[in-house]
C-alpha cells in the first residue's frame, strides 16, 4: 500500500500550467474592463451639475422657510409671476439647448 501523492511530477506540472493559464485569462479580462472604463467619458449637463451641487450641500435657510410658511398660513405670501416666468424660460432654454446638441 502506497501512502502519499499518486500523481506524477508531469501531471502536477500540467495542472499548474492550466491553473496559471486560467489565472492569466482572468487577469487579462479584468485589465480589459479597467481599460474600457478608463477610456469612457461622461458629460454632465448644467442641470445635473446643479442638482449634484444641491445634494452636496443640503443646507437651507430655516428662518426663510419659516417666514414663508407663516406668510402662506396667514395669507400674506406674494407670488412673483415675473420671477417664475423667468425661471421657466431659462429652464426651457436649457432643456432645448441640450436636445439640439
Amino acid at each position: 500500500m502506497k501512502i502519499g501523492a499518486t500523481s506524477s511530477p508531469a501531471a502536477d506540472a500540467a495542472a499548474l500550467a492550466r491553473s496559471n493559464a486560467e489565472l492569466g485569462a482572468v487577469a487579462a479580462k479584468a485589465k480589459g474592463a479597467q481599460d474600457a472604463a478608463a477610456a469612457s467619458s461622461v458629460q454632465i449637463s448644467n442641470a445635473a451639475t446643479s442638482l449634484l451641487a444641491a445634494d452636496a450641500s443640503p443646507e437651507f435657510d430655516t428662518a426663510k422657510v419659516e417666514r414663508m410658511r407663516q406668510a402662506i398660513a396667514d395669507g400674506s405670501f406674494q407670488v412673483n409671476p415675473e420671477a417664475i416666468a423667468d425661471k421657466l424660460i431659462a429652464n426651457a432654454q436649457e432643456v432645448l439647448g441640450s436636445v439640439k446638441r
